[in-house]
């Protein structure tokens, strides 16, 4: 495989042009396991670390290497190993906050063209996550797109999509059912050589079967969901980024049932537009949409135009990001101490 196949671009080659003078290669991450790295480069695969003056001069998770990263390396051909020095520019990032009580980022996937947000027409079907997902979707610089798997489970096809139409404004959403082969072909198009395509959603959402579909082959564990809340068994368990046979690439990922927000300033506004065109019409710029007066945002509620579980998501959002800003304050004085 050759580095274009994997997404390389003129953006990426005059950044490299000054490494490539002194000696250094290029590859990119396929596979991320602890402390070790899977990296493809022009001359083949390797398993990689990064040295010990990357190790030293990285401040935080965000400077290390992640699934979907462009890397400057030494290569060692004859052992199948390689060293990481540098990490290339990337031009879109989906993170979440670590799962439990600490503060730190934990990068999902880099370098993403479009972001798949899987949700299974089952018992497992949430709006509310999805609206979480859309907005770390559009604040990861990716185009988000709605895919609803195992249609062929679901009778009331229509209504669901109609929920998710309700909250993902401007975003393409597919059902799709690899048992039926229904709806396969519109996802097949968003494929394209060096367009790289992450899929994200819970477990048992249908992640692993889509890949397999996609590749040709059962690459990817799948198993049963539970009977009794529809909900599902982690199949994947790392992240990966796979080559497709008819071109583009895939990154699989293990379901994430707890989705904790990083950063989404941007995306918060992206992903509710109609809470924030809505506010516009408010008598005061700053109504908090509580108990001001003339506050267009309630009226819409109180005339079923809006719903009142997505205004009170958009209030939980908007608590938790300010309480994350104040997080990350403390910790970013933390780390120019240490610096």
């Amino acid at each position: 495989m050759n580095l274009q196949d994997l997404g390389w671009n003129e953006t990426l080659q005059k950044v490299f042009t000054k490494y490539q003078q002194d000696g250094f290669t290029v590859g990119r991450i396929t596979l991320e396991h602890k402390n070790m790295y899977r990296v493809m480069t022009d001359n083949g695969e390797y398993f990689a670390e990064v040295s010990g003056k990357y190790r030293f001069e990285a401040i935080s998770r965000e400077n290390f290497p992640a699934v979907g990263d462009w890397v400057i390396l030494t290569e060692r051909i004859n052992e199948g190993k390689a060293t990481i020095h540098h990490l290339l520019p990337r031009f879109s990032k989906f993170s979440r906050k670590v799962a439990g009580n600490t503060t730190e980022e934990q990068i999902i996937a880099t370098n993403i063209n479009t972001v798949f947000i899987v949700q299974s027409l089952n018992q497992d079907f949430n709006p509310r996550r999805l609206e979480r997902y859309l907005l770390m979707a559009w604040e990861s610089g990716a185009n988000p797109v709605v895919v609803l798997t195992k249609a062929d489970l679901c009778d009331g096809i229509e209504k669901y999509k109609s929920s998710v139409e309700t909250v993902a404004f401007g975003v393409p959403v597919h059902v799709v059912s690899v048992v039926n082969q229904t709806g396969l072909e519109e996802i097949m198009e968003y494929f394209e050589t060096g367009k790289t395509v992450a899929l994200l959603g819970s477990s048992g959402a249908g992640k692993s079967t889509l890949t397999n579909y996609l590749l040709g082959e059962e690459k990817q564990l799948t198993q049963e969901i539970h009977e009794g809340d529809g909900r599902g068994k982690h199949t994947t368990t790392y992240r990966e980024l796979i080559s497709l046979p008819n071109g583009g690439l895939i990154i699989d990922t293990p379901g994430m049932r707890e989705l904790q927000l990083w950063e989404a300033d941007s995306g918060l506004s992206e992903s509710f537009k109609d809470i924030e065109e809505l506010a516009k019409q408010c008598q005061f710029r700053n109504c908090s949409h509580h108990n001001e007066p003339n506050c267009a945002v309630k009226a819409a509620v109180q005339s079923g135009d809006l719903d009142e579980k997505r205004l009170q998501s958009y209030f939980k959002l908007q608590r938790e990001l300010a309480y994350l800003e104040r997080k990350n304050d403390k910790l970013a004085q933390v780390e120019e101490k240490y610096k």
